[in-house]
């Protein structure tokens, strides 16, 4: 594993799973371990014991802390020992330290950050919307998907299969076509404006088929950002807008857990209906993306034929190849 995919933030569980007992989660291929202490805080160690390497994750919460269950070492947040039951009176240094990585909680989520010593360095997913308080906020997911976290942002990204994977839905057979995109690339990042698509349901709130404008925004290998706007035509409510990031934790190079952080402008609107309809997206979307091979994402020429209206995709492996990542790609 290079070091970039270790210097960004990664959401690994909905906050409500860690609970009481040790949470074991894998992230990058690495086996970590979850739990609160006793203030509540999440805390997140390397799923391995330093002493004789069995996993901690087996183990039990004592007054906050991390007990292994196989020799009773016990450690705090931070990886450091407290306790060697075999030895009451020995007070364990570094040779006994457990590896920590950093945890937050945001977005319903637990996030973390494999380097935990360079945190300050480290990427958010970007979501302007998160910060609104105009707009109202949920989680869709968790979905587990047997291919690679880029296979899904490049699909997320990608207009031009609504009239087929989404017919009916996002989409629709005779509605194919979409037009010129503009696309605004930084040291950070790129940015797709002004993307037209015809939808026979522009929103879970709409009552015909109309235009809508997308705008997609991608800073982070394993996140995108997209709003909508549907045309006022459509039946949504005046004003509506949508904005959606999803979110992966990728698990293993070819496997993944995706969320989509849902913000809307519509505090009326029944939340269990706009989950049901982000569900059956999903649900047409998760066939084909487990079909597609190789389940890692090419960023070779010549793998896999690009058109002019493969504009979003062609710029987002531009970007992971600019950023070094080598998790989920080949």
């Amino acid at each position: 594993m290079s070091s970039i995919e270790q210097l960004f933030w990664h959401p690994v569980c909905d906050a409500r799973q860690v609970q009481e007992d040790p949470l074991p989660v894998k992230l990058l291929d690495q086996s970590l371990v979850l739990w609160r202490n006793q203030n509540g805080v999440v805390c997140g160690l390397f799923d391995r014991c330093p002493h004789r390497g069995a996993r901690l994750s087996l183990g039990r919460i004592c007054q906050g802390q991390l007990q292994c269950a196989y020799h009773g070492w016990t450690f705090e947040g931070q990886g450091q020992c407290t306790r060697v039951p075999a030895l009451p009176s020995f007070n364990p240094g570094q040779a006994q330290q457990a590896k920590a990585v950093a945890v937050q909680e945001r977005m319903g989520l637990v996030w973390v950050c494999m380097d935990a010593a360079r945190t300050a360095q480290a990427i958010w997913p970007t979501f302007a919307a998160e910060w609104n308080a105009s707009m109202r906020k949920f989680n869709a997911g968790p979905y587990e998907v047997a291919t690679s976290a880029p296979r899904v942002v490049e699909n997320f990204l990608d207009m031009s299969h609504f009239s087929f994977v989404h017919d009916g839905w996002l989409g629709q057979a005779g509605h194919s076509e979409i037009p010129e995109i503009h696309l605004e690339e930084s040291d950070t990042g790129f940015k797709v404006t002004n993307a037209q698509v015809w939808q026979p349901n522009t929103s879970a709130l709409a009552t015909q088929g109309g235009m809508v404008t997308y705008t997609y925004e991608v800073m982070h290998p394993y996140s995108a950002v997209l709003t909508k706007i549907p045309d006022a035509q459509s039946g949504v409510p005046p004003g509506y807008e949508e904005s959606i990031i999803v979110l992966i934790l990728p698990i293993s190079p070819d496997s993944c857990r995706v969320w989509f952080r849902m913000a809307v402008a519509d505090f009326d609107a029944d939340v269990e209906e706009l989950l049901a309809f982000q569900d059956k997206i999903f649900s047409q979307d998760k066939p084909v993306l487990e079909s597609q091979l190789p389940r890692l994402l090419p960023l070779g020429a010549g793998v896999e034929s690009n058109v002019a209206s493969d504009k979003a995709s062609v710029a987002y492996r531009r970007f992971l190849q600019k950023l070094a990542v080598t998790f989920g790609v080949c």
